[in-house]
């Protein structure tokens, strides 16, 4: 049906593309709501799974516009069903609300003065990522929708996720739980779009690619077993540090040699190596974890057999042994072909066609993906870096002088929300 339904898009009459004066009246009217959302989740940030005071907010902001809301799904997760006065097709639109173990460098009025515990350290918290701009674009989208209830040939699916991140050690969580719980049925969604902001994509800008748009993440541990001894007489034991560095390099020529790299990419990191306790102590056992990024699935296994194989052969050479976990992530995040190229024309009806970008996959990941691989989807890139600078200068996600330009905030709420109505009017009973 989904198919169907994408092929019947491409034929709809260009006027569907035409601009929308009352989405962009009301977007100008809820663009000073968004900032000022967006710098209170900012200034009050909260790790995954942990999300209350943000969740309890959106949740309020969503029954204030008579949406139906759901509160809390996986864990501090929010629902909101908007029903337009049109029968026509579901269609969800997702933002996440997690915050990250960073402590926050940036001068601004709003920065985040928050710590909490993370994996039993004492960390400061803040919104690295820009998980704090999507919500508040998300919830502009809700009150901008909610507005236009009776002009809507169809019903829309707020997701306000919790712990895209990752759930902490233990628990479940984020977008392969809502779905678990349900987010995406009652009403069945069709269709679902997303947007992460971009701290070195100049605002105004927007970057989609079809297809597998991000990679898969998987987690590893490897444990190598050795035999300790004293420091003086390696000979006497099976040193699992030499092991170690010997599984490092190996482990970059799967990437170089066993890969076939011109047909997508492939990397393996490893971010922690842990062993020993003193400088002449040759001990026992060595752990490192790492992790896998693919984009593609049959490359994913071969990459996973791999190294398994080096490993324990590496590890057997120097008489020691390894174990190998390979904890499977978020998969690639798909971006359905058909239902991109169909949209693409409304991306560049709000952002102008210079300023939407078609881009090469990345290698960071998303939870998104567990999403688009349930119903079709199209997750893109919204500019959040100030006009004018060099993208080489921009502080990267993940890092403590993260910064967004809020001018671009505008931009997510009126994508998403044509987005919506423009795949309603193409589809509408």
């Amino acid at each position: 049906m989904n198919r169907m339904c994408i092929t019947l898009l491409l034929l709809v009459p260009l006027w569907t593309w035409a601009q929308d004066p009352l989405v962009d009246k009301l977007a100008d009217e809820v663009e000073p709501k968004v900032i000022e959302w967006r710098r209170w989740i900012h200034q009050h940030p909260e790790l995954s799974n942990r999300e209350y005071e943000t969740g309890k907010m959106v949740a309020e902001h969503l029954r204030s516009l008579g949406i139906e809301v759901t509160y809390p799904v996986a864990h501090t997760g929010v629902k909101g069903v908007l029903r337009g006065g049109k029968p026509g097709p579901v269609v969800a639109l997702r933002a996440d609300m997690d915050a990250l173990p960073v402590t926050e460098r940036v001068d601004v009025p709003f920065a985040s003065k928050v710590r909490a515990t993370y994996l039993g350290q004492e960390v400061g918290v803040m919104h690295a990522c820009g998980h704090d701009s999507h919500t508040a674009i998300l919830m502009g989208v809700a009150e901008v929708l909610a507005k236009m209830r009776d002009e809507l040939s169809g019903t829309v699916v707020f997701i306000f996720q919790p712990a895209e991140e990752g759930a902490p050690p233990g628990e479940e969580g984020g977008a392969e739980l809502m779905v678990k719980e349900g987010v995406l049925d009652n009403p069945k969604v069709d269709v679902i779009f997303g947007l992460h902001i971009s701290s070195g994509l100049e605002v105004g800008k927007i970057r989609y690619k079809p297809g597998g748009a991000m990679a898969a993440s998987d987690r590893f541990v490897i444990r190598i077993h050795g035999k300790q001894t004293h420091g003086s007489r390696p000979w006497s034991g099976v040193d699992p540090i030499t092991v170690a560095g010997q599984v490092l390099t190996g482990l970059q020529t799967i990437v170089s040699r066993q890969m076939e790299l011109t047909k997508e990419a492939v990397v393996i990191s490893v971010g922690k190596i842990q062993g020993g306790v003193r400088s002449n102590i040759i001990p026992e056992e060595v752990e490192m974890i790492g992790t896998i990024r693919t984009l593609d699935t049959t490359m994913q296994q071969q990459v996973h057999r791999a190294i398994g194989r080096m490993v324990s052969h590496i590890a057997q050479a120097h008489g020691a042994t390894a174990d190998v976990d390979i904890q499977i992530g978020y998969p690639v995040t798909y971006n359905d072909p058909e239902l991109t190229e169909a949209m693409v024309p409304t991306l560049k009806k709000v952002a102008g066609e210079g300023n939407v970008i078609l881009s090469e996959a990345i290698t960071g990941a998303e939870d998104f993906s567990f999403y688009a691989r349930e119903v079709p989807g199209l997750f893109f890139f919204l500019g959040g870096m100030p006009k004018g600078q060099d993208p080489a200068t921009a502080p990267p996600h993940h890092t403590p002088d993260f910064y967004l330009d809020e001018s671009g905030f505008k931009l997510g709420v009126r994508a998403l929300a044509n987005l919506t109505l423009d795949y309603m009017r193409a589809h509408q009973n």
